[in-house]
């Protein structure tokens, strides 16, 4: 008996019979049409997201066998907190928040994925992650979320497994983020007109690049935009002009 695997991405619970499935699996003679549901039978829990397949082929039979990967966690959080992206100044600026239940069922999910060997530790690392991403846990930094696991806090959620959210909490945490993405806009449309009031005055004032990147750190303005529109100089001496 000999096999043939096929390794490809699809999206979540939409894969279909054309490429790149239909061209790989054509020549071994197998029920495309089969394969499809089947994928998209184990794969609708990742609706959204691309999903790691394996279809391994008997060649003799024609008989088929699919395991499903995970996407990586990153891509659940986002899924769970109904975000596109995370935080890019995920320690001040904060783009959703989890309960301890989404924390565990990302964990369930990732679970032959991940280091820790024991519930409790596979939530951490997914806590872990969120931190990265500037995503809350439980309405706290994800840092003092931990530390509430550690302390035992949530034992007896992770030690149940406790997946699940009533439709009030899923409301209470939707206009959460809600709120948190209007502050977030709020607070990046004062800084960019904090920005341009500072380079208006700078062009009045013939001020340099140093001068200027003086005068936005005194005003609060982030690294990061103060080095898009007023680079560090390349060499000594070189004092380039701000982006108009």
């Amino acid at each position: 008996m000999g096999t043939e695997t096929v390794e490809t991405l699809v999206a979540g619970g939409k894969a279909t019979a054309a490429p790149p499935l239909a061209p790989t699996l054509a020549p071994l003679g197998v029920d495309i049409k089969g394969v499809v549901a089947a994928i998209n039978e184990k794969t609708a829990s990742f609706d959204g997201m691309q999903v790691p397949v394996k279809v391994v082929v008997d060649t003799d039979t024609k008989e088929f066998e699919i395991t499903v990967g995970t996407p990586p966690a990153s891509a659940l959080i986002k899924k769970e907190a109904g975000i596109e992206k995370g935080s890019g100044r995920q320690t001040e600026e904060f783009v959703a928040d989890l309960a301890i239940e989404q924390v565990i069922k990302i964990a369930q999910m990732k679970e032959q994925d991940l280091h820790g060997k024991t519930p409790k530790a596979r939530v951490k690392e997914i806590v872990g992650t969120c931190n990265g991403m500037g995503v809350k846990v439980t309405g706290k930094h994800a840092k003092e979320a931990m530390a509430d696991i550690e302390a035992g806090k949530f034992d007896k959620e992770i030690t149940e497994g406790k997946t699940e959210l009533s439709e009030e909490e899923k409301k209470k945490l939707e206009a959460e983020r809600k709120a948190m993405q209007e502050e977030l806009k709020k607070k990046h449309a004062e800084q960019e007109q904090k920005v341009q009031e500072i380079l208006d005055a700078a062009k009045e004032s013939n001020a340099t690049n140093t001068q200027i990147r003086q005068n936005l750190a005194a005003a609060g303005i982030t690294d990061d935009v103060i080095d898009k529109v007023a680079p560090k100089s390349k060499a000594a001496g070189d004092d380039p002009k701000p982006e108009a």
